[in-house]
This record gives C-alpha cells, structure tokens and sequence, in this order.
C-alpha cells in the first residue's frame, strides 16, 4: 500500500511542474520599457509577475536547456532558411524599433493587439498609439514574424516604418522584385554605426541554392548584368565583399526567407545600389532577378491613417 500511495504522489508532480512551466511561459516578464516619443494617448505595455513564477522559472531553463528570452523554434524558423554566415544564423536579431499601422478602433483591438504580440518572445516593449493607429514594437524579431502575428488577430497590418529614432540620416532601406517571375523585398535597417538588419523574403525561385548580393550600380538595363561586381568599399579589409549576402536556400514551393545582420554595412550607402540574386550559389552566371534599393521610412517618418470604409482599405498619406 506504502509502494503504491509513493508511486501515485511521484506521477501527480509531473503535471503539477507542467502546469507552473506553462503558467510562466504566458507570463514572461518584459523589461522597462524605454521612453515613449508618442503623445499622450500612447499606452505601454507592462506586465510584473508575482515571486512565485521566478523560481518556476529557473527550474523550466535548467531543465529545458532554453534561456527564457530565446526565440522559440517556430520564430527560429520562419527567421533562418538561409544565411549570411553561420554565426548569423545561429544568432538572434539585434535589438530595432518597428512601426506598424494596424486597423484598430477600440481599446478592444487595443487589447487584442497586445496579447497576441506578448506571445512572441524576442519583443522588449510594445507601445501603442490607438488615435494613429500605430503599433510601435521594440525588440529582436523579423518583420515577417510580427506581422503575421498582427494578421492572426484578423486585422489590417501594414510595416511603415524601421531603425533607431533620430540615430541616423538614413536608417532604413528597402529593395522590392516586382516579377514577373521572381517576387520579393529586401529590408536593411541601420541598428549602429557598426551593424544593419537585412530581411528577406522571396517567391518565384527555383528549388535549391542561390547565390545573391549588393552590387554597385543601380542600371536595371539588361537586369542583374548590368549591375556591376558586388559592392566593396575601398577600406573594407576582408576576404569577402562587404556586399556579398552569402546563399539563399529556396523550397519547393520556390520560397525563400532570410533574417540576419551584417557588420560594417552602412544602409545610407546603399542608397541608389542594387540587390541581385543568382541562379547558381557562386554568382557565376549573369543574374536572374536584380531591384534597385531606395530610401525607406525610418521610426515617425511615415504616420498614416487607415480607412477601411465600403470595404476597400485605403491607405492615405497624412
């Protein structure tokens, strides 16, 4: 009877420690967030946690061998299907402001909003600005990532802005593949003097590996063979061109995503520069596809306001 009663408590702790993991995890902590350069109407996100769940904590990382702020494995994926070296990969993004115009009319939507981006881990703070329509989100995931977040909740979502407020000139850039075979965009965002953001999603490719690139001149005559060699500053002392974007992996499906970052990349140089992408990984034939980069909005620089009237979704400059 002593066995069985012994046997009984042992396998009534298994859900119990479950339970308190799961608990944390919808409760993450979120650190202070940082100053606010919106109005008044602007709301923050803040949510402390009791005591209790801190010591949860340390016993779900040390068993689950996960820091408690890593992107979890369907971030993870959706960030990395190609590289520009293996430590990006493996790395998480450094740390942007992204701005948002989302549809939203309540402080319902408001709500909504909120909850479905708290479930991402890898986001610091979230403020929203309900009067604009602005979400404005600081922390370490793709674009891609938070707005298929915001799609979930069943509104329009719309990136219109990305960089560090009042840090640079230029601090985002934007290079759009318009076909008729090849469909994507390229996103750099300047995160320091030493660091941008490059995000990447494409269609229309054909399965397998393809080498792409910043090349030197924006001449789209003859598409990426008049584009010229990739991209190297003269005091840029490497093996590898400061332009060279490494290899993009396409599926089956002829899709492709890339999330990563690289050192020493200026986006205000990249301005009037092109993006190619090749058919083979070593660049050795004359390009299939190639996109004209152009200045994009920074954090503030591109408020709009959303109207969905008669069913149509207008999106109007302010």
């Amino acid at each position: 009877m002593v066995g069985f009663l012994r046997a009984f408590a042992a396998a009534s702790a298994v859900p119990a420690a479950a339970a308190a993991a799961a608990a944390y995890s919808l409760s993450s902590p979120s650190p202070s967030p940082s100053p606010s350069s919106s109005g008044p109407s602007t709301t923050k996100l803040r949510f402390p946690l009791p005591a209790s769940f801190h010591s949860a904590s340390a016993a779900s990382s040390s068993t689950s061998g996960r820091a408690p702020n890593a992107v979890p494995p369907m971030a993870a994926a959706a960030a990395a299907t190609a590289d520009l070296s293996a430590t990006d990969k493996e790395s998480a993004l450094p740390e942007l402001t992204t701005e948002f115009m989302v549809d939203m009319k309540c402080e319902g939507c408001v709500t909504a909003v909120k909850n479905k981006l708290q479930t991402l881990e890898g986001i610091k703070n979230i403020e929203v600005d309900l009067p604009n329509q602005i979400v404005r989100v600081l922390g370490s995931l793709p674009v891609k990532t938070m707005l298929d977040a915001l799609h979930q909740t069943g509104r329009d979502a719309r990136l219109i802005g990305q960089g560090n407020p009042n840090d640079f000139l230029v601090s985002a850039a934007v290079a759009e593949f318009k076909g008729p075979v090849v469909f994507g965009v390229v996103r750099l965002a300047q995160v320091n003097m030493e660091l941008a953001r490059v995000e990447a999603t494409f269609s229309g490719l054909s399965p397998g590996k393809h080498g792409w690139s910043i090349n030197e001149f924006g001449d789209l005559t003859k598409g990426a063979e008049s584009t010229g060699k990739v991209y190297n500053p003269p005091d840029h002392v490497s093996d590898k061109a400061l332009g060279d974007l490494g290899t993009l992996e396409a599926g089956e499906n002829g899709e492709a995503n890339f999330s990563g970052s690289n050192e020493k990349l200026r986006v205000v140089d990249l301005i009037g520069r092109s993006i190619a992408l090749y058919a083979t990984e070593d660049r050795s034939d004359p390009g299939i596809a190639a996109a004209v980069i152009a200045r994009s909005a920074g954090v503030g620089e591109n408020y709009k306001k959303l109207c969905t009237c008669d069913g149509v979704t207008i999106w109007e400059s302010s």
